[in-house]
């Protein structure tokens, strides 16, 4: 099954007989809250989440969006009415990091049917609504690890052996600029690959030819090691989501730049070349 979704077969689908569950997590970096535009207008019975609140744990040493606690991501999830047996789709604003979060730990902690709408609400033609719902709440219990999580010694190990992929912009990469954390730069071994790159200008996904190649230019294959690290494991949860596109399982680094550079000890490069 494809991790994304048209909004032409969300319309089909929502208008079945099984419609999907539907999580609105619009989501800004140093934006403000999604909750308001949610309330001005979102799919018909959409439930919003709180990426902050909800999709990350309180920010400290693990950086600054932790995995939440399980348990806790699993009540949210049921206050929002997911539920084992029945598909879920999410939906941001259109960049898709928010979106992608939601995915990546709902399929991390197993359930087994997520999408992501393809270019967020940006994409949706039908009306929108301002009815807040109030789902019947779902049964879903999170069994965490069915994907691959890396912790940072791990991250480190995967840059040397392997491939570790960078999601932020470019110039962050290079340690030119630091807008959020403690210093600027990358983990040495690490390939810069932002995120940004895997979309149109419209949010959509690339066509397959051209994501597979964008990913083959960097080393990423079926048969490659392949990891991914962000500014805080949001935007790095996305790049994920376009490496499945391409049918390239990969790891995902959740405490991504925000907790490795929190860290002295650790080495940090700069510049444009992994080491």
């Amino acid at each position: 099954m494809k991790p994304i979704i048209s909004a032409s077969e969300l319309a089909s689908e929502s208008a079945g007989a099984r419609p999907p569950v539907l999580l609105d997590v619009r989501w800004t970096l140093g934006g403000p809250p999604g909750r308001p535009a949610y309330e001005a207008g979102h799919l018909p019975g959409a439930v919003y989440v709180d990426l902050d609140a909800e999709l990350a744990g309180p920010p400290g040493e693990g950086g600054r969006h932790p995995l939440p606690d399980p348990e806790s991501f699993g009540a949210a999830m049921r206050r929002a009415g997911v539920r084992a047996d029945r598909p879920v789709v999410v939906y941001d604003g259109g960049l898709g990091w928010g979106a992608a979060r939601a995915w990546w730990l709902l399929r991390w902690t197993g359930h087994q049917d997520v999408r992501v709408l393809d270019g967020g609400l940006a994409a949706w033609p039908g009306e929108l609504s301002t009815e807040v719902p109030e789902p019947e709440p779902g049964d879903f219990v999170p069994k965490p690890g069915g994907l691959r999580l890396l912790d940072a010694d791990e991250a480190a190990a995967l840059a040397r052996s392997g491939l570790l992929l960078d999601a932020r912009a470019a110039e962050r990469y290079r340690g030119d600029v630091e807008p959020i954390d403690r210093v600027g730069g990358h983990i040495p071994g690490a390939h810069s690959a932002p995120t940004t790159e895997n979309v149109t200008d419209g949010g959509l996904f690339l066509a397959a030819d051209a994501l597979r190649g964008r990913f083959a230019a960097l080393g990423a294959t079926e048969a490659a090691e392949v990891g991914v690290y962000c500014g805080s494991g949001v935007s790095g949860a996305h790049e994920v989501l376009a490496l499945e596109l391409d049918g390239i399982p990969a790891a995902l680094y959740a405490g991504s730049w925000s907790e490795w550079s929190s860290d002295p000890s650790r080495p940090v490069a700069t510049g444009p070349d992994p080491q």
